[in-house]
């Protein structure tokens, strides 16, 4: 009985040792590719709307800093359909901005 309350507090021993090393490698900046953030500092980047096309393919609209980005994601390759759209600003199919919301050109209003 005595083993396996040691392997069960051994166990929680090493599992809290290395959620301590992860924690302390993300907060200090000693994980490779990962960059500590300080308190009040906003992320840059962010993924606004994901809409599947099809089954093999995917818009995203991603925000990086004060831009939108439209991305096409197929199995084979990406492409950026938009870049630097303001945001904000709306835009019809025919590429004109709208001057409101309401003009929606597919309409009959």
């Amino acid at each position: 009985m005595w083993t396996v309350v040691q392997f069960v507090a051994a166990l929680l021993v090493v599992l809290g040792a290395i959620g301590a090393l992860a924690w302390a490698g993300q907060r200090f900046g000693l994980i490779p590719g990962v960059t500590p953030r300080r308190k009040g500092q906003s992320r840059r980047l962010a993924i606004l709307e994901v809409a599947p096309v099809d089954a093999k393919r995917r818009l995203l609209l991603v925000r990086r800093d004060s831009a939108e980005h439209l991305i096409l994601l197929g199995p084979t390759s990406d492409l950026v359909i938009e870049a630097n759209i303001a945001k904000g600003t709306s835009v019809t199919t025919t590429g004109k901005k709208r001057e409101k919301e309401d003009d929606v050109p597919w309409t009959d209003q």
